[in-house]
């Protein structure tokens, strides 16, 4: 009987370093980039209201996409929802430049099987918990696991669900496409506002490259300050916790202590004064008839567990598997990170 792979490897593939390489230029150094060069430009020039205006604006399409698209909806089934809504929040989504969908899924719920344990893609608490270590892990945890990671998630193994799914399927090979529109879009819209190319190239470096670099190391900041700060009101066998800044600035995601008690719950802000945007959002699609079956938190379950403090069982964490798979969808799938 072959043996069972280590946590650190099960339900993983390697990649190349070629690929590691690409993920380094295009997730670390690029926005980082990106950063210094809009505090120079803010400082030499400044920024103009229109410009404010459609980086704003994709800020807010981009963090909605992750928070309720990628995240709520697809990698934890919160709520079901009719098709272009599920098609126009998995694009929202890939506006992130986060990856495509399968693979942001499948690193997500690899997550939160390993939450803070061998296995865990993206752990703090990797190398020690000294503070060396801490910051080592921080660092680790907030983008070096893109480049030092040599496997990432297997997405056959993972989202199973999402590969049997057509439209998902042509969003990932679509996602060259999404990227430059992710870019195009913003930069289309100043050149009309503007009717000038100034306008254009103004509006591509806010609200294309900007806005990006700040989506990118907001969310990041889920997976390395929630898991290392903040209040933790249940019990989990992690360490996430509620970071308010981080909230806010997430539409809700900051909220993290429940969530990892409850992954598929569609609040994650369950406590008095946690505002959660996506949920907020989540809420009008299902009163509009567009979301249903959305779980939201049991008064009973949330009081029991806030007032005994329970610890999260074994299985805690898990997404749930999938209830079926579509007949006529292949066995095998693209399984490259």
């Amino acid at each position: 009987m072959p043996a069972r792979p280590e946590p650190e490897t099960a339900g993983t593939v390697a990649i190349s370093s070629g690929r590691r390489t690409a993920y380094l230029v295009v997730l670390v150094v690029l926005p980082l980039l990106a950063l210094a060069a809009a505090v120079g430009a803010a400082w030499g020039w400044g920024i103009g209201p229109r410009d404010v205006v459609i980086a704003g604006v994709m800020y807010v399409i981009s963090i909605f996409g992750i928070s309720v698209g990628y995240h709520r909806l697809l990698t934890h089934r919160s709520f079901k929802c009719r098709r272009p809504l599920r098609v126009g929040l998995a694009l929202a989504g890939g506006l992130a430049l986060q990856g495509p969908v399968t693979l942001w899924a499948a690193e997500h719920r690899r997550h939160h099987k390993y939450a803070d344990r061998p296995g865990d893609p993206h752990s703090p608490w990797a190398y020690g918990e000294d503070w060396p270590a801490l910051l080592r892990g921080l660092a680790h945890a907030h983008v070096g696991w893109f480049y030092t990671a040599r496997r990432r998630s297997s997405r056959r193994h993972w989202v199973p669900d999402l590969l049997a799914d057509p439209d998902i399927r042509r969003l990932d090979a679509a996602y060259p496409a999404i990227m430059a529109l992710s870019f195009l879009l913003p930069a289309t819209a100043g050149g009309l506002w503007s009717m000038s190319w100034a306008g254009f190239w103004t509006a591509m470096f806010w609200g294309g490259l900007v806005r990006y670099a700040v989506v990118h190391h907001v969310t990041w900041s889920v997976n390395s300050i929630a898991h290392t700060f903040g209040n933790r009101e249940f019990g989990t066998r992690d360490r996430s916790g509620n970071v308010r800044w981080v909230a806010m600035l997430t539409f809700g995601e900051g909220w993290h202590n429940w969530h990892h008690a409850e992954p598929t719950c569609a609040r994650h802000g369950v406590l008095k004064g946690q505002l959660d945007a996506s949920a907020g959002l989540i809420r009008c699609f299902e009163r509009a008839g567009w979301a249903y079956e959305v779980h939201w938190p049991d008064s009973r379950r949330l009081a029991a567990r806030l007032a005994a403090g329970l610890g999260a069982g074994p299985d805690a964490g898990q997404v749930p598997p999938p209830r079926s798979v579509p007949q006529g969808v292949p066995r095998r799938a693209p399984d490259d990170a």
